[in-house]
């Protein structure tokens, strides 16, 4: 299978991997290809892209609102779409705000909660909640059937299960230990006496109430706990439709690598579908041809003949030239050790997936739909 063929046949790809691996402007690649050549409406849920990318896509300035590329952005670069690319970029705290709006019980709650100088801080830090609103978002996306194909570019993350996790997570929360202590105070009004000195320690170190207004903050929000816990479980049931497939980007870097490999094997144990390995920034396929290496010997062996026919036409030592070349032949056969070992780290990640796809370290940034294409051409077909 090519990777055309796997968006053509999905609705939903869930980009993952760690930070720096180029996983943004992949997602944007990606969308953007698919609109040029199947079609439809395609949309990129992306995640704080470098601004010239944002600028390029149109992205500055928005949040959650999606937005198409203009044809005349389309044109400016030569392309003609077969269809339309629409892009938003996810905006944490604006979809927070949004889930607390559609599940709050009553008007009187939501502002409440709203208005809560808590709430900022707390969901910021609550239960991975950059991971758990990126999919959150794109249930609501998906469900809407505005679009034939969406691409999430999710937020970068030190332990890929978060994203896995989060939902679950969410209905853990709401049914554990941990809620019913911090309802605790309010929910009681009279501590028990055992309580009441520590109470009124951390009162004195905190600030007046403190435990107290943390306790009705989660009240509020123990309010939405039937309608947070079915959407969570509906956001589940997203990752494992037919319809989706996951997408792990990375690059051969150790610690890249080795995130990447666990997160190939935790999607497979939990049969979810892996439907590509992309591997960004890899050394030219040429290196490990052997043409190319027994020139490399070729060059050393003759490094001394050849420094002296060349040192008039560098006009430098014929010494000097020599040792530059036997440098140079040494560089290539360290380079062809390294690219053999990239080979054999990307079998090791293909095992379970459909599609792999390798792409070369890039000549130019990108910066504009142009070098999209560039980057989606590498590893369309």
């Amino acid at each position: 299978m090519t990777l055309e063929q796997l968006l053509a046949a999905k609705e939903v790809v869930v980009t993952c991997g760690s930070g720096g691996v180029g996983k943004t402007t992949t997602a944007a690649a990606l969308a953007t290809m698919a609109t040029l050549h199947l079609g439809g409406r395609v949309l990129v849920l992306t995640v704080d892209p470098a601004r010239r990318l944002a600028d390029a896509l149109g992205l500055e300035g928005i949040g959650n609102t999606e937005r198409p590329v203009s044809a005349a952005t389309f044109a400016a670069a030569g392309l003609k779409p077969k269809g339309e690319l629409w892009t938003a970029m996810l905006d944490t705290k604006a979809s927070w705000d949004d889930l607390v709006r559609r599940h709050a019980p009553d008007e009187k709650t939501r502002d409440a909660i709203l208005a809560n100088p808590l709430y900022e801080n707390v969901t910021a830090q609550f239960i991975q909640s950059h991971d758990y609103i990126a999919i959150e978002r794109l249930h609501e996306l998906h469900a809407s059937g505005r679009f034939d194909l969406i691409v999430v570019d999710t937020p970068p993350t030190r332990n890929a299960l978060d994203l896995l996790d989060a939902p679950g997570r969410m209905e853990e929360f709401f049914g554990g230990r941990l809620l019913k202590w911090l309802t605790a105070p309010i929910r009681n009004r009279l501590v028990g006496a055992a309580s009441r000195p520590f109470l009124t320690m951390a009162d004195r170190i905190l600030g007046a109430h403190f435990l107290q207004d943390i306790s009705e903050f989660f009240v509020l929000l123990q309010s939405m706990e039937g309608g947070f816990v079915e959407r969570a479980q509906q956001v589940s049931r997203v990752l494992t439709d037919s319809r989706s497939t996951f997408c792990v980007v990375t690059t051969l870097e150790p610690a890249a690598a080795h995130e990447a490999a666990f997160f190939v094997d935790e999607l497979h144990r939990r049969k979810l579908h892996l439907g590509a390995v992309i591997v960004n920034k890899t050394l030219p396929s040429y290196l490990q041809e052997d043409g190319p290496d027994a020139a490399a010997d070729k060059l050393r062996d003759g490094a001394d003949a050849i420094g002296a026919a060349l040192a008039d036409l560098v006009d430098a030592p014929a010494a000097r030239v020599s040792r530059v070349l036997s440098e140079v032949a040494d560089s290539f056969d360290n380079y062809a050790v390294v690219a053999k070992r990239e080979a054999e780290q990307r079998t090791e990640l293909a095992v379970a997936a459909d599609v792999l796809v390798t792409v070369p370290i890039l000549d130019e940034p990108i910066n504009d739909l142009a070098g999209l294409v560039r980057l989606g051409e590498t590893c369309w077909r």
